[in-house]
């Protein structure tokens, strides 16, 4: 197995005089599975295309593009495994001091809305060499979007970056037809047909059929325009039932095809079978490696899509709620592959997914009708057509845990776990105890209010009470004790300061004190993004509360962390401004103390002000 070439000297020595596509990436080139760019490069190489990757180019000029020549077929461009505005700044917009993606972990690496500079620079050398984009950063963005960094909504990125394309997903299907087409001699102006891509065209040209979306200059211009196009762009994100989706932008029509296909299991073994080096390229170890590859480089992914489609969440719109997995022997031969590197322990770290004990579609329904449309199989409560079946994973999992040279196999990816409650068969969740959890266990329960929960797109509480209460008792039951680490999230929309104060006195109730928190990020192409920037929840209309101002985003964050000191202060001063004074001070419910003398003089003044204000305004 070797590296696909990352210069022209490289790809010489393959007897390379040009090459058939360049790949440019704004991450460190890192040939294993769990890399986005890793996956398409090497399906590209196994149907017979020439690739000759670019990454992390200096894109103050266009020399580093021009590295192995103008490509005879074309470019593909991408930001990496994550949004290039993701891995820059933090939730409260910070710029970040490191990069997991980057040789060394350094920041700075790649530019902001990296996919757009790149092209930009390539049209700049090549003038109308065929560029196609995709992963996260472009296939989020695809159409009109709501721009958290910039505060305002963005046009299709296919504009901005002067790509031809957008290939939308997970891209190996539409990526091997545009790349056969191309080589057959077809203009690349002339591929307007394949599914999960888009492309633009005069408004003349526009196909008839399809849902047409509210324009650019409509969403930009009212926000209920924008959340009628949110539903619309998610309604339709199925490969069964999604139609063709139309969106004007000024005298031009974005595009986009019905959703590819998901790949079968027979494809996917095939996809996971190719020659991955499972490693960054050599040329990087003096930097210090790319640390993005520690947590996944003992992991193995089994399947993808997820029909839990919680609206913070980008996979819905991105890989699909449709649920495909690899065959039992796929992943048995990978693992044992694993076993084979130098490296290796003894320790799988991870059999997962975006979500690890989702094998199937939800239902029956679905292999035929696609998933229903505005509705969701597990929230806010389990539908009754819901089919949970573990059986199959655990079969897996015995036969990895006994292979030779494995000591331990760990499932790190989440887990529904009111799906795992939906199965009467409690042998996954007695073998997940047993044998699958170092020490502590993440899942995800982001909140404990009802509203939020619906705005989330998340079950209601019981269901994680009812999991850890039964998690515990299992543990208990063999011996073991092991922990729960709860994700929680704060000022999601629908959640004002009372919320906040709600999950703090749940957490505290229950002696929960987590060591993170996680701000609502708002990122293109979510159902949770539409209703922070419009205030609007697109399936109901209805007006939805969002916290938008620093100072009460830093006192929901804080409230999760109650028990921190340095919260104190912030505390407090949320827990007066929702008058929750009874949760001041020395008692057992109380979320926090005070100076008793300094407490009542502030209660006194704060309880004078409110009765002058309400004396004030009864007299008008």
């Amino acid at each position: 197995m070797s590296f696909l070439p990352v210069n022209r000297k490289e790809a010489l020595e393959r007897g390379w005089d040009e090459v058939d596509f360049v790949y440019v990436i704004g991450d460190a080139y890192v040939d294993h599975p769990s890399f986005g760019p890793a996956i398409i490069s090497r399906v590209l190489e196994y149907n017979g295309f020439t690739v000759g990757i670019i990454s992390q180019p200096d894109w103050k000029d266009c020399s580093d593009f021009t590295e192995y020549g103008r490509p005879r077929l074309g470019f593909f461009v991408s930001s990496g495994n994550i949004d290039s505005m993701v891995a820059h700044y933090t939730a409260s917009k910070k710029k970040r001091s490191d990069d997991a993606y980057t040789p060394g972990g350094k920041a700075g690496a790649r530019p902001d809305r990296a996919v757009i500079v790149y092209c930009n620079r390539i049209r700049e050398a090549y003038g109308d060499v065929p560029i196609i984009i995709g992963g996260l950063e472009a296939s989020l963005r695809r159409f009109a979007h709501y721009d958290y960094w910039d505060d305002k909504v963005r046009r299709s990125i296919i504009f901005d970056s002067q790509a031809d394309l957008i290939s939308y997903g997970m891209g190996e299907k539409q990526t091997v037809e545009i790349a056969e087409r191309l080589r057959n001699g077809e203009s690349i102006s002339d591929i307007t047909d394949i599914r999960g891509t888009c492309y633009v065209c005069d408004v003349k040209d526009t196909p008839l059929t399809g849902a047409e979306c509210p324009s650019y200059e409509n969403v930009v211009a009212s926000k209920k325009e924008y959340a009628v196009a949110c539903r619309i762009q998610q309604d339709e994100q199925d490969h069964i039932r999604g139609r063709l989706i139309k969106q004007r932008h000024g005298n031009k029509m974005l595009v986009q095809n019905p959703p590819m296909p998901p790949l079968t299991t027979e494809e996917l073994d095939a996809i996971y079978a190719l020659p991955y080096t499972r490693n960054y390229h050599p040329s990087y170890e003096a930097l210090g490696g790319v640390p993005g590859i520690e947590e996944v480089k003992f992991s193995i992914t089994h399947n993808r899509g997820c029909f839990g489609g919680c609206n913070f969440c980008s996979i819905a719109l991105h890989q699909g709620r449709y649920i495909t997995s690899r065959s039992k022997q796929s992943l048995l031969n990978e693992a044992e592959l694993l076993t084979k590197m130098p490296d290796f322990k003894g320790y799988i770290h991870d059999v997962g997914g975006p979500t690890a004990n989702f094998r199937q579609p939800s239902c029956e329904k679905q292999k035929s009708l696609g998933l229903c449309k505005g509705k969701k199989c597990l929230a806010p409560k389990v539908c009754p057509n819901l089919v949970s079946d573990h059986t199959e994973y655990v079969d897996i999992l015995r036969g990895m845990r006994n292979i030779k040279g494995v000591k331990k196999v760990f499932i790190r990816s989440g887990i529904r776990y009111d799906y795992m409650l939906k199965d009467s068969d409690e042998t996954f969740f007695k073998e997940l105890i047993r044998h699958h959890v170092s020490g502590q266990l993440k899942v995800a329960p982001e909140h404990c209010s009802a509203m939020v929960l619906e705005k989330m797109g998340k079950p209601y509480i019981d269901s994680y009470i009812n999991f850890s209460k039964r998690y515990f008792e299992l543990s208990k039951s063999v011996g073991k004790e092991q922990y729960l680490v709860p994700y929680l999230m704060s000022s999601h929309p629908g959640s004002r300061l009372e919320e906040a104060i709600e999950l703090a006195c749940f957490l505290k109730k229950r002696n929960i004190r987590p060591e993170q928190v996680q701000d609502f990020y708002p990122t293109p192409g979510t159902v949770s993004t539409c209703m922070f920037y419009t205030g609007l929840d697109p399936y109901t209309m209805k007006e939805v509360y969002v916290a938008k101002t620093p100072e009460e985003k830093a006192m929901q964050r804080a409230l999760l962390q109650y028990y921190n000191p340095a919260n104190k202060q912030m505390i407090i001063k949320a827990l007066k401004k929702a008058g929750r004074y009874d949760l001041i001070g020395k008692g057992e419910k109380c979320l926090v103390s005070d100076d008793g003398s300094a407490y009542r003089k502030n209660i006194k003044s704060d309880r004078r002000k409110a009765g002058n204000q309400y004396g004030k305004k009864k007299k008008r």
